[in-house]
Protein backbone atom coordinates (compact mmCIF):
# COMPACT_ATOMS: atom_id res chain seq x y z
CA UNK A 1 0.00 0.00 0.00
CA UNK A 2 1.06 3.64 -0.90
CA UNK A 3 1.53 5.64 2.40
CA UNK A 4 0.16 8.58 2.95
CA UNK A 5 3.49 11.05 2.82
CA UNK A 6 3.51 14.38 3.90
CA UNK A 7 6.56 16.66 2.70
CA UNK A 8 9.64 16.75 4.21
CA UNK A 9 9.36 19.64 6.22
CA UNK A 10 6.75 17.89 8.61
CA UNK A 11 7.76 14.27 8.43
CA UNK A 12 9.54 14.54 11.56
CA UNK A 13 6.00 15.25 13.37
CA UNK A 14 4.89 11.80 12.83
CA UNK A 15 0.55 11.07 12.09
CA UNK A 16 -0.54 10.02 15.26
CA UNK A 17 -0.77 10.51 18.66
CA UNK A 18 -1.20 14.19 18.49
CA UNK A 19 -4.99 14.66 18.58
CA UNK A 20 -8.37 12.75 18.30
CA UNK A 21 -9.79 12.51 15.11
CA UNK A 22 -11.26 15.52 13.33
CA UNK A 23 -15.00 14.70 11.89
CA UNK A 24 -14.26 16.84 8.91
CA UNK A 25 -17.79 15.47 8.18
CA UNK A 26 -18.95 17.23 10.66
CA UNK A 27 -20.99 20.35 10.36
CA UNK A 28 -23.57 21.38 8.18
CA UNK A 29 -26.39 19.66 6.75
CA UNK A 30 -26.57 18.12 2.71
CA UNK A 31 -28.19 20.74 0.02
CA UNK A 32 -31.27 19.53 0.11
CA UNK A 33 -31.95 20.43 3.64
CA UNK A 34 -30.19 22.98 3.18
CA UNK A 35 -31.87 24.91 0.44
CA UNK A 36 -34.43 25.80 3.36
CA UNK A 37 -32.28 27.88 5.01
CA UNK A 38 -32.95 32.01 4.54
CA UNK A 39 -30.45 34.40 4.13
CA UNK A 40 -28.51 35.07 6.94
CA UNK A 41 -29.16 39.02 8.09
CA UNK A 42 -32.38 38.69 5.61
CA UNK A 43 -34.50 40.67 8.29
CA UNK A 44 -36.90 37.54 7.62
CA UNK A 45 -39.24 37.44 10.40
CA UNK A 46 -38.50 33.20 9.79
CA UNK A 47 -38.88 31.84 13.46
CA UNK A 48 -38.58 27.90 14.63
CA UNK A 49 -41.55 26.43 16.20
CA UNK A 50 -39.89 25.75 20.37
CA UNK A 51 -43.00 23.39 21.10
CA UNK A 52 -43.04 19.99 19.79
CA UNK A 53 -42.29 16.12 20.06
CA UNK A 54 -38.38 16.47 19.87
CA UNK A 55 -35.94 19.67 20.16
CA UNK A 56 -35.44 22.08 17.50
CA UNK A 57 -31.74 22.82 16.98
CA UNK A 58 -31.47 18.76 15.82
CA UNK A 59 -32.94 18.36 12.94
CA UNK A 60 -33.20 21.97 12.06
CA UNK A 61 -31.60 22.63 8.76
CA UNK A 62 -28.26 24.65 10.35
CA UNK A 63 -28.10 28.36 10.72
CA UNK A 64 -25.31 30.45 10.13
CA UNK A 65 -24.18 31.54 13.89
CA UNK A 66 -24.10 29.09 17.12
CA UNK A 67 -23.44 30.53 20.77
CA UNK A 68 -22.98 27.28 23.18
CA UNK A 69 -23.04 27.69 26.89
CA UNK A 70 -22.67 25.13 29.71
CA UNK A 71 -24.08 25.76 33.05
CA UNK A 72 -22.82 24.52 36.38
CA UNK A 73 -25.66 24.43 38.96
CA UNK A 74 -25.36 25.85 41.94
CA UNK A 75 -28.01 24.92 43.89
CA UNK A 76 -28.73 21.71 45.91
CA UNK A 77 -32.42 21.80 45.79
CA UNK A 78 -34.60 19.84 42.86
CA UNK A 79 -37.17 22.50 43.32
CA UNK A 80 -34.38 25.25 42.40
CA UNK A 81 -33.69 23.18 39.04
CA UNK A 82 -37.27 22.37 38.05
CA UNK A 83 -38.28 26.13 38.82
CA UNK A 84 -35.06 27.39 36.81
CA UNK A 85 -35.55 24.44 33.86
CA UNK A 86 -39.63 25.98 33.79
CA UNK A 87 -38.14 29.68 33.66
CA UNK A 88 -36.45 28.49 30.71
CA UNK A 89 -39.05 26.43 28.82
CA UNK A 90 -41.15 30.22 29.35
CA UNK A 91 -38.33 32.58 28.10
CA UNK A 92 -37.09 30.10 25.17
CA UNK A 93 -40.22 29.65 23.89
CA UNK A 94 -40.92 33.43 23.55
CA UNK A 95 -37.16 34.18 21.75
CA UNK A 96 -38.01 31.26 19.36
CA UNK A 97 -41.11 33.52 18.53
CA UNK A 98 -38.82 37.20 18.41
CA UNK A 99 -40.58 38.14 21.37
CA UNK A 100 -38.82 39.89 25.03
CA UNK A 101 -37.61 37.35 27.22
CA UNK A 102 -40.62 38.60 29.28
CA UNK A 103 -44.31 39.98 29.02
CA UNK A 104 -43.91 43.71 28.66
CA UNK A 105 -40.31 44.11 28.70
CA UNK A 106 -40.45 46.16 25.14
CA UNK A 107 -42.11 45.91 21.97
CA UNK A 108 -40.31 43.84 19.03
CA UNK A 109 -40.40 46.84 16.92
CA UNK A 110 -38.65 48.98 19.65
CA UNK A 111 -41.27 51.16 20.07
CA UNK A 112 -41.39 51.13 23.92
CA UNK A 113 -38.67 51.40 26.01
CA UNK A 114 -36.86 48.24 27.63
CA UNK A 115 -37.60 47.60 30.89
CA UNK A 116 -34.98 45.02 33.48
CA UNK A 117 -36.60 42.14 32.20
CA UNK A 118 -35.00 41.67 29.22
CA UNK A 119 -31.68 43.32 28.05
CA UNK A 120 -32.77 45.23 24.97
CA UNK A 121 -30.88 44.62 22.32
CA UNK A 122 -32.38 42.58 19.86
CA UNK A 123 -35.71 45.21 19.66
CA UNK A 124 -36.10 45.20 16.34
CA UNK A 125 -34.81 42.42 15.14
CA UNK A 126 -36.49 39.41 13.91
CA UNK A 127 -36.26 35.85 15.14
CA UNK A 128 -33.83 34.69 12.46
CA UNK A 129 -34.83 31.24 13.03
CA UNK A 130 -33.47 31.18 16.56
CA UNK A 131 -33.45 27.70 18.20
CA UNK A 132 -32.34 26.63 21.75
CA UNK A 133 -31.46 22.89 22.32
CA UNK A 134 -31.33 22.23 26.02
CA UNK A 135 -28.89 18.92 27.55
CA UNK A 136 -28.20 17.25 30.98
CA UNK A 137 -25.05 16.23 31.82
CA UNK A 138 -24.33 14.15 34.28
CA UNK A 139 -23.46 16.26 37.09
CA UNK A 140 -27.06 17.00 36.94
CA UNK A 141 -27.47 13.39 38.34
CA UNK A 142 -24.44 13.15 40.24
CA UNK A 143 -21.38 15.11 40.98
CA UNK A 144 -18.28 14.04 43.03
CA UNK A 145 -20.16 10.96 43.90
CA UNK A 146 -23.26 13.15 45.73
CA UNK A 147 -26.87 12.28 44.50
CA UNK A 148 -27.79 16.57 44.86
CA UNK A 149 -31.50 16.05 43.15
CA UNK A 150 -32.67 12.26 43.99
CA UNK A 151 -31.87 11.63 40.36
CA UNK A 152 -28.57 9.49 40.17
CA UNK A 153 -31.17 6.64 39.53
CA UNK A 154 -33.00 7.89 36.53
CA UNK A 155 -29.40 8.40 34.69
CA UNK A 156 -29.23 6.56 31.24
CA UNK A 157 -26.54 4.00 30.79
CA UNK A 158 -25.75 5.53 27.71
CA UNK A 159 -25.44 8.91 29.41
CA UNK A 160 -21.27 7.72 29.90
CA UNK A 161 -18.19 9.54 30.66
CA UNK A 162 -16.49 10.07 27.62
CA UNK A 163 -13.27 8.25 27.73
CA UNK A 164 -10.03 9.48 27.80
CA UNK A 165 -9.12 9.30 23.35
CA UNK A 166 -5.33 9.35 22.26
CA UNK A 167 -4.09 12.80 21.89
CA UNK A 168 -6.70 14.50 24.19
CA UNK A 169 -5.73 17.38 25.32
CA UNK A 170 -8.60 18.65 27.29
CA UNK A 171 -8.72 22.38 28.66
CA UNK A 172 -10.29 21.75 32.67
CA UNK A 173 -12.53 25.31 31.51
CA UNK A 174 -13.50 24.24 28.09
CA UNK A 175 -14.96 20.23 29.36
CA UNK A 176 -17.97 18.59 31.21
CA UNK A 177 -21.04 20.92 32.47
CA UNK A 178 -24.28 20.20 34.51
CA UNK A 179 -26.55 21.87 31.92
CA UNK A 180 -26.08 22.47 28.14
CA UNK A 181 -27.81 25.53 26.08
CA UNK A 182 -27.27 25.56 22.21
CA UNK A 183 -28.60 28.29 20.53
CA UNK A 184 -28.51 28.49 16.71
CA UNK A 185 -29.41 31.89 14.72
CA UNK A 186 -28.61 33.68 11.22
CA UNK A 187 -27.47 36.40 12.78
CA UNK A 188 -24.96 36.44 15.99
CA UNK A 189 -26.70 38.83 17.97
CA UNK A 190 -29.80 36.68 18.47
CA UNK A 191 -27.88 33.78 19.47
CA UNK A 192 -26.17 35.82 22.04
CA UNK A 193 -28.63 37.73 23.10
CA UNK A 194 -31.01 34.00 23.88
CA UNK A 195 -27.61 33.16 26.07
CA UNK A 196 -27.63 36.09 28.14
CA UNK A 197 -31.40 36.31 28.69
CA UNK A 198 -30.97 32.41 29.83
CA UNK A 199 -28.06 33.45 32.41
CA UNK A 200 -29.81 36.17 33.78
CA UNK A 201 -32.88 33.87 35.03
CA UNK A 202 -30.39 31.68 36.14
CA UNK A 203 -29.37 33.80 38.89
CA UNK A 204 -28.80 32.09 41.98
CA UNK A 205 -29.71 28.35 40.58
CA UNK A 206 -27.15 27.99 37.87
CA UNK A 207 -23.88 29.95 36.35
CA UNK A 208 -21.64 29.70 33.08
CA UNK A 209 -18.83 27.12 33.40
CA UNK A 210 -17.86 27.39 29.77
CA UNK A 211 -19.10 28.84 26.88
CA UNK A 212 -18.11 28.81 22.58
CA UNK A 213 -19.30 30.92 19.47
CA UNK A 214 -19.18 29.17 16.26
CA UNK A 215 -20.41 30.06 12.97
CA UNK A 216 -20.56 28.25 9.18
CA UNK A 217 -21.17 29.36 5.38
CA UNK A 218 -24.43 29.88 3.73
CA UNK A 219 -25.56 26.42 2.90
CA UNK A 220 -28.44 27.77 1.00
CA UNK A 221 -26.72 26.65 -2.52
CA UNK A 222 -23.85 23.93 -1.51
CA UNK A 223 -22.70 22.33 1.24
CA UNK A 224 -20.52 24.95 3.01
CA UNK A 225 -16.92 24.60 4.08
CA UNK A 226 -14.95 24.42 7.26
CA UNK A 227 -11.24 25.94 7.88
CA UNK A 228 -9.62 23.32 6.00
CA UNK A 229 -11.03 24.31 2.89
CA UNK A 230 -12.84 21.30 2.16
CA UNK A 231 -16.84 20.59 2.51
CA UNK A 232 -18.33 19.83 6.09
CA UNK A 233 -21.15 17.75 6.21
CA UNK A 234 -21.17 15.73 2.66
CA UNK A 235 -21.93 12.14 4.35
CA UNK A 236 -24.80 13.24 6.82
CA UNK A 237 -27.78 11.16 7.05
CA UNK A 238 -30.20 12.71 5.78
CA UNK A 239 -32.63 14.67 8.20
CA UNK A 240 -35.78 14.35 6.09
CA UNK A 241 -36.22 10.64 6.48
CA UNK A 242 -38.14 10.26 9.62
CA UNK A 243 -37.34 6.01 9.78
CA UNK A 244 -33.21 6.11 9.12
CA UNK A 245 -33.56 9.67 12.14
CA UNK A 246 -35.16 7.32 14.34
CA UNK A 247 -32.87 4.55 13.68
CA UNK A 248 -29.91 7.62 14.19
CA UNK A 249 -30.53 9.86 16.17
CA UNK A 250 -33.94 9.86 18.27
CA UNK A 251 -33.90 7.44 21.66
CA UNK A 252 -36.71 4.75 21.81
CA UNK A 253 -37.44 2.67 23.84
CA UNK A 254 -34.37 1.09 24.71
CA UNK A 255 -33.94 4.25 26.76
CA UNK A 256 -35.37 5.28 29.89
CA UNK A 257 -39.33 6.44 29.47
CA UNK A 258 -38.56 10.44 30.10
CA UNK A 259 -35.92 10.45 26.99
CA UNK A 260 -37.10 9.32 24.47
CA UNK A 261 -37.70 10.82 21.49
CA UNK A 262 -34.54 12.82 22.79
CA UNK A 263 -30.86 12.40 21.75
CA UNK A 264 -27.49 12.49 22.77
CA UNK A 265 -25.08 15.32 22.24
CA UNK A 266 -21.45 15.40 22.12
CA UNK A 267 -19.30 18.30 21.39
CA UNK A 268 -16.03 18.69 21.37
CA UNK A 269 -13.48 21.74 20.89
CA UNK A 270 -11.20 20.92 18.22
CA UNK A 271 -8.22 23.38 17.41
CA UNK A 272 -6.56 23.07 13.75
CA UNK A 273 -3.20 23.90 13.39
CA UNK A 274 -4.19 25.85 10.45
CA UNK A 275 -0.50 27.44 9.72
CA UNK A 276 0.87 23.84 9.23
CA UNK A 277 -2.34 22.33 7.52
CA UNK A 278 -1.74 25.45 5.13
CA UNK A 279 1.93 24.44 4.22
CA UNK A 280 0.69 20.99 2.68
CA UNK A 281 0.16 21.07 -0.84
CA UNK A 282 -3.12 20.00 -2.21
CA UNK A 283 -2.52 16.44 -3.40
CA UNK A 284 -1.44 15.89 0.52
CA UNK A 285 -4.46 17.91 1.82
CA UNK A 286 -6.38 15.81 -0.52
CA UNK A 287 -4.86 12.52 1.07
CA UNK A 288 -5.40 13.10 4.16
CA UNK A 289 -9.24 13.83 3.90
CA UNK A 290 -9.65 11.49 1.37
CA UNK A 291 -11.67 14.05 -0.66
CA UNK A 292 -11.02 16.05 -3.58
CA UNK A 293 -10.91 19.89 -2.30
CA UNK A 294 -12.70 21.69 -4.86
CA UNK A 295 -15.76 19.46 -5.72
CA UNK A 296 -15.95 17.40 -2.42
CA UNK A 297 -15.81 14.39 -4.16
CA UNK A 298 -14.19 10.81 -2.76
CA UNK A 299 -11.09 10.21 -4.17
CA UNK A 300 -11.97 8.04 -7.75
CA UNK A 301 -15.11 9.86 -8.17
CA UNK A 302 -16.62 12.98 -9.53
CA UNK A 303 -19.15 14.53 -7.45
CA UNK A 304 -19.61 15.33 -4.11
CA UNK A 305 -22.00 13.05 -2.88
CA UNK A 306 -20.83 9.92 -4.95
CA UNK A 307 -20.56 7.38 -2.35
CA UNK A 308 -16.54 6.58 -1.89
CA UNK A 309 -15.64 3.14 -3.04
CA UNK A 310 -12.99 1.93 -0.51
CA UNK A 311 -11.99 -0.94 -2.21
CA UNK A 312 -10.94 0.88 -5.59
CA UNK A 313 -7.23 0.69 -5.67
CA UNK A 314 -5.13 2.70 -8.98
CA UNK A 315 -3.06 1.06 -12.02
CA UNK A 316 0.24 0.43 -9.34
CA UNK A 317 -2.60 -1.95 -7.20
CA UNK A 318 -2.42 1.18 -4.15
CA UNK A 319 -5.41 1.92 -2.59
CA UNK A 320 -7.22 5.23 -4.32
CA UNK A 321 -8.59 6.26 -0.98
CA UNK A 322 -5.71 6.01 1.61
CA UNK A 323 -5.91 3.30 4.14
CA UNK A 324 -5.35 6.44 6.79
CA UNK A 325 -7.83 8.75 5.23
CA UNK A 326 -10.45 10.36 7.46
CA UNK A 327 -13.29 9.33 5.13
CA UNK A 328 -12.26 5.49 5.38
CA UNK A 329 -11.44 5.84 9.25
CA UNK A 330 -15.03 7.70 9.69
CA UNK A 331 -17.12 5.67 6.94
CA UNK A 332 -20.24 3.81 8.44
CA UNK A 333 -18.96 0.82 6.41
CA UNK A 334 -15.63 0.91 9.03
CA UNK A 335 -17.61 1.20 12.08
CA UNK A 336 -20.56 -1.18 12.14
CA UNK A 337 -22.64 0.40 10.15
CA UNK A 338 -22.81 2.89 12.90
CA UNK A 339 -24.16 6.49 11.63
CA UNK A 340 -24.89 10.13 13.57
CA UNK A 341 -25.78 13.54 12.98
CA UNK A 342 -23.27 16.13 12.66
CA UNK A 343 -23.75 19.43 13.40
CA UNK A 344 -20.83 21.17 13.42
CA UNK A 345 -19.78 24.99 13.63
CA UNK A 346 -16.20 26.43 12.91
CA UNK A 347 -14.70 28.93 15.60
CA UNK A 348 -11.69 31.11 16.13
CA UNK A 349 -10.90 33.10 19.18
CA UNK A 350 -8.24 35.27 18.01
CA UNK A 351 -4.25 34.18 18.26
CA UNK A 352 -2.15 32.52 21.07
CA UNK A 353 1.32 31.84 21.80
CA UNK A 354 2.43 28.58 20.80
CA UNK A 355 5.52 26.81 21.22
CA UNK A 356 6.24 24.44 18.40
CA UNK A 357 7.62 20.70 19.67
CA UNK A 358 8.54 19.91 16.80
CA UNK A 359 11.85 20.95 15.10
CA UNK A 360 12.50 23.76 13.75
CA UNK A 361 10.97 24.11 17.15
CA UNK A 362 10.12 27.65 16.21
CA UNK A 363 7.64 29.52 18.76
CA UNK A 364 5.10 32.40 17.19
CA UNK A 365 1.88 33.61 17.47
CA UNK A 366 -0.96 31.65 15.95
CA UNK A 367 -4.33 31.28 15.30
CA UNK A 368 -6.51 30.15 17.93
CA UNK A 369 -9.49 28.22 15.49
CA UNK A 370 -10.94 25.24 14.71
CA UNK A 371 -14.15 23.28 14.75
CA UNK A 372 -17.08 22.79 17.12
CA UNK A 373 -18.23 19.40 16.51
CA UNK A 374 -21.46 18.19 17.90
CA UNK A 375 -23.06 15.29 17.02
CA UNK A 376 -26.28 13.50 18.15
CA UNK A 377 -27.06 10.23 18.12
CA UNK A 378 -29.02 7.37 19.84
CA UNK A 379 -26.70 6.20 21.79
CA UNK A 380 -22.72 7.56 21.42
CA UNK A 381 -21.61 4.33 23.22
CA UNK A 382 -21.92 2.71 19.87
CA UNK A 383 -21.25 5.88 17.64
CA UNK A 384 -19.36 8.75 18.65
CA UNK A 385 -17.42 6.73 21.21
CA UNK A 386 -15.93 3.39 19.10
CA UNK A 387 -16.02 5.86 15.84
CA UNK A 388 -13.65 8.25 17.62
CA UNK A 389 -11.57 5.60 19.15
CA UNK A 390 -10.77 4.29 15.27
CA UNK A 391 -9.97 8.06 14.32
CA UNK A 392 -7.94 9.48 17.42
CA UNK A 393 -5.69 6.65 16.82
CA UNK A 394 -4.97 6.03 12.94
CA UNK A 395 -6.45 9.56 11.30
CA UNK A 396 -3.47 10.96 9.54
CA UNK A 397 -5.93 14.14 10.50
CA UNK A 398 -4.23 13.98 13.84
CA UNK A 399 -1.18 15.49 13.22
CA UNK A 400 -3.16 18.97 12.81
CA UNK A 401 -5.86 18.76 15.16
CA UNK A 402 -6.29 18.96 19.46
CA UNK A 403 -9.49 18.03 21.46
CA UNK A 404 -9.07 20.89 24.03
CA UNK A 405 -12.69 20.86 24.46
CA UNK A 406 -15.61 18.23 25.72
CA UNK A 407 -19.21 17.20 27.04
CA UNK A 408 -21.51 14.77 26.73
CA UNK A 409 -25.49 15.64 27.53
CA UNK A 410 -28.60 14.25 27.47
CA UNK A 411 -30.75 16.53 25.24
CA UNK A 412 -34.37 15.38 26.73
CA UNK A 413 -37.91 15.29 24.11
CA UNK A 414 -39.43 18.76 23.21
CA UNK A 415 -41.57 20.35 25.00
CA UNK A 416 -45.26 20.11 24.75
CA UNK A 417 -47.16 23.60 25.77
CA UNK A 418 -47.96 24.01 29.54
CA UNK A 419 -45.56 21.59 30.34
CA UNK A 420 -41.21 22.51 31.36
CA UNK A 421 -38.13 21.11 29.49
CA UNK A 422 -37.28 17.45 31.26
CA UNK A 423 -40.55 17.29 33.16
CA UNK A 424 -40.87 13.61 32.73
CA UNK A 425 -37.29 13.15 34.23
CA UNK A 426 -38.68 14.90 37.75
CA UNK A 427 -41.98 12.88 37.52
CA UNK A 428 -40.20 9.50 37.16
CA UNK A 429 -37.89 10.55 40.05
CA UNK A 430 -40.72 11.34 41.95
CA UNK A 431 -42.67 8.36 41.69
CA UNK A 432 -39.55 6.06 42.54
CA UNK A 433 -38.68 8.08 45.43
Amino acid sequence: MKPVNPPAEVSRRGFFGTAGGLAVAAGALGPAQAAKLPAAHSGSVASVPFHGPHQSGILTPAQRHTYFAVFALDSDKRADVIALLRQWTEVSARLARGEPAYPGSYTPDGSADPLPGDSGETMGLPPENLTLTFGFGPGLFSKNGVDRYGLAGQRPAALVDLPKFNGDQLITEKTGGDLSVQACADDPQVAFHAIRQLARAAYGKASLQWTQTGFTGDSRKETPRNLMGFKDGSNNPATNQAALMRNVVWVGNEGPAWMRDGSYMVVRRVRIALEHWDRMPLDFQEQVVGRKKSSGAPLGKLHEHDAADLEAVDPDGELVVPEAAHIRLSAAANNGGTQMLRRGYSYHDGSNFHSERWPPWKQAVEFDAGLLFFCYQKDPRTSFIPTNHRLAGLDTMNQFTTHNGSGIFACPPGVQAGSYLGAALFEAAAASA
